[in-house]
C-alpha cells in the first residue's frame, strides 16, 4: 500500500456533495484523529472565492455536527486551518494552471484527487491536471459515479483515464461499499464457521436485494431521466452487493484478492430473459407515507419511457450458486426507503414436529444496510407454555443491532471509510476496471432485451411496491417479496 497522501484535492467543493458528504466526512476523520497530521485539503470549483469564504462555507456545513457531538469550538477551527481553495474550472484545462502553481510543490509527497465532475468532463480535466503537474507518479485519482451510460463509453472514459492514471492509482467509488453494513457482510460470511459451510446452493433456496426510495426526482431530473433505475442503481449498487454475497473467500483480505473473486462472480452472471426475468415500472400519482405526489411523467413534464422501478431474476451459474434465483429490486416513490439483502434458507429435510401439530419455517438472514444498520437470523423456538395439542413453535429474530451491539463507535458517514482509504492509498473497497465493464456488459444485455421486445415501464402507484408483474416475477416460483 502506498504511503498516506500529504495533499487531498476536492473538485466541486462548493457542491451539494462536499457540503452533505465530502466535508463533513473529513471533518468526522480530523475529530477522530484519523487524518495524517500533514494532510491539507484543497477545495477547487468555478465560484471565484478566498481561502475565508470556503472555510465560512464549510463552518455553516459542520456545525451541525459541532453541536451534535457537543466538540469544542477548537476542533473545528484545527479542521478549517487545513481547509483551503483554489478557483479553477474543469471544463477549461488552461485554468488548472493555477491548482498547479499552489499544489505542485506539496504534489511529491502524495497527492489524493477526488473528481466529482461531470463525466463529460474527465478527460479534459485529467488532461488539465498532467499539463499542471498533478498527475505525476504520487498522485491517485477517484472517480464519483456514472461512469459512463453503457460499456461503450464506461470504456471510453476508462481509455482517457487510463492514458495518465494506471489502474494502480485509479480509485472508482461506489459510495455502497463505504457503508458498515456492507463491509460487515464479509465479516458475517468469513470470519463465522456458522454461515459458511451452508453458503450454497444446497441450504440456500434464494436471494433477495431491495433498494427502495420514497423520493421521486428531487433535483436530478437532467441526470436520471437520461438513465433510468437500472443503470442508475442496479449497475453499480446492486451488483457490488450480489457479488459480495456470491462471491467466495478471497485467500487474503487484500484489494486484488477481494476485487478477483467479486469479478468472477460478475462474469458468472446468466443472460437473463428479459421478458420473462424483468420487469419494469414508472410511478404514477399516489400517496407516500400518507402524502400525496405526482407522477414521473407530471414531475418531469413530459412524457417518458425510463424505468423508475425494475425488478430481475438473476442467475450466478457456478458451481456454488447454480439453479438459485437471485431477486433484485429498486424503485423510486416506494412505501419506504431501505436497503437489505435477504438469504432464504430452505426448509429442514423433515419435520419431526408435525405429528404434533407444530409448522416450521424455513430459516432467514437478513441484513438492513439503510435506513438502520441491523442483522437478524429468524430461528425455530418452542413458544414457553403448556398445550395439549401438542408443541407449539414460533419465529424467534436474533438480531444484531449495529447501533445497539457498538454503542460506544459514532455511526460514520459512508464516505468516511473511502476518503480515509483513499489518501491512504488502498483500493479494496474502489471498483477495479474489469468489474465496472463485466457490470455494463451484463446490464447492456438486459437493455437491448428491452428494445428488442419493446418493453416500455408500466405504471404503478407512487406508495406501492411497483408493477403487479413485480409480485408475479417472484410468485411463480412460490417465493414472496419480503415487505
Amino acid at each position: 500500500m502506498a504511503a498516506p497522501a500529504q495533499t487531498l484535492l476536492l473538485f466541486g467543493a462548493t457542491g451539494d456533495l462536499s457540503r452533505r458528504m465530502l466535508l463533513p466526512s473529513l471533518f468526522g476523520l480530523h475529530a477522530d484523529g484519523l487524518l495524517p497530521p500533514d494532510l491539507q485539503i484543497f477545495g477547487t470549483a468555478r465560484s471565484q472565492i478566498d481561502d475565508a469564504a470556503f472555510r465560512e462555507t464549510a463552518a455553516t456545513a459542520l456545525e451541525p455536527i459541532v453541536k451534535e457531538r457537543k466538540l469544542a469550538k477548537t476542533v473545528l477551527d484545527g479542521f478549517l486551518a487545513r481547509v483551503h481553495y483554489v478557483a479553477a474550472d474543469a471544463s477549461q484545462p488552461e485554468t488548472l494552471a493555477a491548482l498547479g502553481k499552489v499544489i505542485g510543490p506539496r504534489a511529491d509527497k502524495g497527492l489524493a484527487i477526488f473528481l466529482s465532475t461531470a463525466p463529460s468532463l474527465f478527460e479534459q480535466t485529467i488532461a488539465g491536471l498532467e499539463l499542471a503537474g498533478l498527475a505525476g507518479e504520487h498522485t491517485r485519482l477517484a472517480l464519483e459515479k456514472p461512469l459512463g451510460q453503457d460499456l461503450a463509453s464506461s470504456m471510453e472514459i476508462n481509455d482517457a483515464v487510463a492514458r495518465v492514471f494506471p489502474e494502480a492509482r485509479t480509485f472508482r467509488i461506489d459510495h455502497y461499499l463505504g457503508k458498515e453494513t456492507v463491509q460487515n457482510l464479509l465479516a458475517l460470511r468469513f470470519g463465522n464457521i456458522l454461515f459458511e459451510p451452508l453458503w450454497n446452493a444446497s441450504a440456500i433456496e434464494h436471494v433477495q436485494i431491495t433498494v427502495g426510495e420514497t423520493v421521486g426526482l428531487e433535483g436530478r431530473t437532467s441526470y436520471f431521466d437520461g438513465m433510468g433505475s437500472l443503470r442508475d442503481m442496479v449497475q453499480n449498487h446492486m451488483l457490488q452487493l450480489l457479488a459480495l454475497v456470491a462471491m467466495e473467500a478471497p485467500a487474503q483480505f487484500t484489494a486484488a484478492a477481494v476485487r478477483d473473486e467479486k469479478v468472477k462472480v460478475l462474469r458468472s452472471l446468466r443472460k437473463l430473459d428479459a421478458v420473462k426475468e424483468s420487469v419494469i415500472g414508472q410511478y404514477a400519482a399516489g400517496a407516500v407515507a400518507g402524502a400525496p405526489v405526482p407522477g414521473y411523467a407530471d414531475e418531469l413534464e413530459k412524457p417518458s419511457d425510463t424505468e423508475t422501478f425494475v425488478a430481475l431474476k438473476a442467475h450466478v451459474d457456478n458451481w456454488r450458486w447454480k439453479g438459485i434465483p437471485f431477486y433484485l429490486r429498486t424503485g423510486k416513490r416506494l412505501p419506504r426507503r431501505t436497503s437489505e439483502i435477504v438469504i432464504q434458507f430452505r426448509p429442514v429435510p423433515h419435520s419431526m414436529f408435525a405429528g404434533r401439530g407444530a409448522a416450521l419455517q424455513p430459516n432467514r438472514l437478513l441484513i438492513s444496510i439503510q435506513p438502520e444498520e441491523n442483522i437478524s437470523f429468524t430461528i425455530m423456538a418452542k413458544q414457553p407454555g403448556l398445550d395439549r395439542q401438542g408443541i407449539r413453535l414460533r419465529e424467534v429474530p436474533l438480531d444484531i443491532r449495529l447501533a445497539n451491539a457498538f454503542a460506544d463507535v459514532r455511526r460514520r458517514i459512508a464516505y468516511e471509510r473511502l476518503l480515509l482509504d483513499l489518501i491512504e492509498g488502498d483500493p479494496t473497497l474502489f471498483v477495479r476496471r474489469d468489474e465496472v465493464e463485466a457490470q455494463w456488459e451484463w446490464i447492456d444485455a438486459i437493455r437491448a432485451g428491452w428494445a428488442d421486445n419493446a418493453m416500455t415501464p408500466k405504471l404503478y402507484p407512487a406508495g406501492t411496491w411497483g408493477p403487479p408483474a413485480a409480485i408475479a416475477l417472484t410468485e411463480r416460483d412460490g417465493v414472496t417479496w419480503h415487505d
